[in-house]
């Protein structure tokens, strides 16, 4: 149990450092960032600085392909989902269930009239 504990301990002694530094600790140069990045963003969506006012964004090449094929899809799915014929066991058996029904019915009706 002795060497569980010391081991954990040291195991502990050696992690702590690196855990406090991960989250951006004050030393500045952290392991996750390098030289030259910022440390905090712009506020700008994309990092993509706005048009001048009056004149809209200009889409770039896949823009138009992405939009058209990703309506598609969803129109695709949707109805092929929504068409799609009930498979599961639970309305199988229920069918079952009403034929052996509308049979029993059947034949209690003939056995009554005779």
């Amino acid at each position: 149990m002795a060497t569980l504990t010391s081991a954990s301990a040291m195991l502990r002694r050696r992690l702590l450092p690196s855990l406090r530094t991960r989250g951006g600790g004050s030393s500045g140069h952290s392991r996750w960032t390098s030289p030259g990045h910022e440390e905090r963003p712009k506020g700008i969506f994309m990092n993509r600085t706005p048009p001048p006012l009056g004149q809209s964004r200009k889409w770039e090449d896949w823009e138009l392909p992405c939009y058209i094929t990703s309506f598609l899809t969803i129109v695709i799915l949707g109805v092929g989902l929504n068409a799609k014929p009930d498979l599961t066991i639970e309305t199988w058996a229920h069918d079952k269930a009403l034929q052996r029904l509308k049979m029993e019915t059947i034949n209690n009706n003939a056995s009554d009239s005779d």
